[in-house]
Parts: structure tokens; C-alpha cells; sequence
């Protein structure tokens, strides 16, 4: 049996197409590569170019592999461009993923693990937010994703699914065996941003907001090695092939940073100054996001092997080091 990683081509998803293959696993790939690239696919892994919304490329990934799971990463995740063209995140993350869902229930797929996010939750109450905390997305990139939970809530009534919706918070860091990291070219993710900053690939660190009611009045996030990330996926993975109920589950360390001692962080590891430009707070944007991780921790055993800042920002930086424009031959799946 196989297990069909969606966007396996980009960040997230080259990672855990690694740790599917450690595990001794069968990995396939579908990526446009709008995003992803080829080179960050691993040899051992099936590679299909192609659109999740493609019924024709969806049904050939299924027809020619035996897929027993899917782990589903694909999609456009930059909160202000979802404000600026809602229509596109509402296709690109809803309606091409229910195409997905459907093709996979044909295909007689009962296990689907998601990436959701913290974005459903909207503007949370206090820190640190557990998972019963109200969810009213101010986005259309969180409302996106909060649909694709109503749908796999659906799903398991209606057709027996067994799914976990894992709501990340920050994603951060690279694969500590320097095997593939994050080289999306409009990444916003602080801790590659200050990894380019870091290396002088720009100029500066844009600073949003320094009048936080915070220790050091920038804002403050929980920020999660991409490494516990994957762990955590196989963990549910593990879970739901041994019959455990379906799961909406955050990932996150419980505890955070501010964007200043990300910062100072990555200074002293690269040992040398970044140059700062502080700008006034962005709509929407709150002064601490903190995940309660106590039911993924109870549910799934998960335990953190990277929750340390100096590791997120060094894999980073190393990873940042190493990006190369050369790509091997192609090895598309036929």
C-alpha cells in the first residue's frame, strides 16, 4: 500500500515524503509544482505533475497506485493575498480539495490526514488556545481550510472516513539532515525571512507592530520545528490505521517567541546584524498566538524532539545556505 502526499513537492511535503520513506513507506507524489519543485522530491517516491482538481490526473494517481491513505498539503496559504482574491483560495483550497476527497472515496480511500491551521480560530481568547475555542476564521484563507474540516466531518458520517485535521500554528526550520528545507520564493514565514535577512539575501527585517503587550512589544507566536511537524502526521497516520477515532488536533510547542528574539536569535548564530524597519501593526494581526498542544501530547503520544529556537533558526539559516538553482533529471511518474 501506498500513501498519496498532495503538494509533496513543497515544504511541508517534501519533508514528510522523507519520513515516509525512513518509515519504510511507499510515497506518491501530486504537485503542480506551481510552488514545490521537482528537485525536493526524493528518489523513492512516485512523482505525478499535476493539479489536485484534475479528475484525469487523480484518477490515474489512483488507477496505477494502491493507495490505502492520503496526507494532504496542497494549497495557497498567504493570508493577505486570500484578501485580495478570496475567489482563487476558495477554488484553489476548497473546491479542487473536495475534487480530491471525491476521487480518493471512489478510489476506496478511508484514511485522509489534513493540513489545517490556526487561522480558524480568528481572533482566540486567552492563551494558550485549545481546541474547543470558538472558530470564526476572519479570512478567506482560514474559512477555506474550515471548510475542508466541515467536509471530512461529513465524510466520516457519511462514508465510514477516518480523518485527523491538524491545525498548525508556526512552521519553522528546515530537515536537521540538510536534506530539504523551505525554498518557496514568496515564503513570509518569520523564520525564513529573518533566515534571508540573516544572509544578507535581504536587506532588512520588516517589523510590524513594536507596541505589543508583550515583553518586548513585538508580537509573539508559538513556532514549530517542520521536523515535529511531520512527526506528528505520523503519528495520526499510525493512529487511524489502528482504528482510532478521527481527531481535530493544534500542533504547536505551547510557548513563544517574539518576533525580537527571533531576531537576536538569528543574529547571533549568523554573527552578524540585521537591519530593522519598524512599520505600524497590520489589520487583524494580535499580539500572542499560543497552541495548547495537551490533546495531541495525550492522543497521539507525540513528543516534541526539536522544540528549541536555536534549532529552528539554524536549520533554517543552514538550509537558506545551501539552495542551489540545479535540478537532476526529470522523474515524473508515468
Amino acid at each position: 500500500m501506498a500513501v498519496l502526499v498532495t503538494g509533496g513537492a513543497g515544504y511541508i511535503g517534501a519533508h514528510m515524503v522523507w519520513d515516509l520513506l525512513d518509515q519504510g513507506e511507499r510515497p506518491v507524489v501530486l504537485d503542480d509544482l506551481s510552488t514545490g519543485f521537482e528537485a525536493a522530491v526524493p528518489t523513492g517516491a512516485d512523482l505525478f505533475v499535476g493539479d489536485i482538481g484534475d479528475r484525469a490526473v487523480l484518477d490515474k494517481v489512483f488507477r496505477t497506485r494502491t493507495i490505502d491513505a492520503v496526507i494532504h498539503f496542497a494549497a495557497s496559504a498567504v493570508l493577505p493575498d486570500s484578501v485580495a482574491d478570496p475567489l482563487f483560495y476558495y477554488n484553489n483550497n476548497t473546491a479542487k480539495t473536495r475534487t480530491l476527497f471525491e476521487c480518493a472515496h471512489r478510489a476506496g480511500v478511508k484514511t485522509i490526514i489534513f493540513s489545517s491551521t490556526a487561522a480558524v480560530y480568528g481572533t482566540p481568547g486567552p492563551n494558550p488556545i485549545r481546541e474547543e475555542e470558538a472558530t470564526d476564521p476572519p479570512s478567506p484563507y482560514g474559512r477555506s481550510k474550515f471548510m475542508v474540516e466541515w467536509m471530512l466531518q461529513d465524510m466520516a458520517r457519511a462514508h465510514g472516513v477516518k480523518y485527523a485535521a491538524l491545525r498548525y500554528f508556526n512552521v519553522a526550520g528546515a530537515d536537521p539532515k540538510g536534506r530539504t528545507g523551505q525554498s518557496t520564493k514568496r515564503a513570509t514565514n518569520l523564520i525564513k525571512v529573518v533566515a534571508q535577512a540573516a544572509l544578507g539575501v535581504r536587506p532588512k527585517l520588516e517589523i510590524y507592530g513594536d507596541n505589543y503587550d508583550t515583553n518586548d512589544g513585538t508580537g509573539v507566536r508559538d513556532y514549530v520545528h517542520v521536523s515535529d511537524l511531520v512527526s506528528a502526521h505520523a503519528s495520526a497516520l499510525d493512529w487511524l490505521r489502528k482504528g482510532g477515532a478521527s481527531q481535530t488536533l493544534n500542533v504547536g510547542y505551547g510557548r513563544g517567541y517574539s518576533v525580537l528574539k527571533v531576531l537576536r536569535t538569528a543574529e547571533r548564530i549568523a554573527g552578524r546584524e540585521i537591519p530593522i524597519e519598524v512599520h505600524p501593526r497590520r489589520p487583524g494581526d494580535l499580539g500572542q498566538v499560543i497552541a495548547d498542544n495537551a490533546r495531541i501530547r495525550a492522543t497521539l503520544n507525540w513528543s516534541p524532539q526539536y522544540d528549541d529556537l536555536d534549532v529552528m533558526v539554524r536549520t533554517a539559516i543552514e538550509w537558506e545556505r545551501t539552495l542551489l538553482p540545479a535540478e537532476p533529471r526529470r522523474r515524473i511518474a508515468r
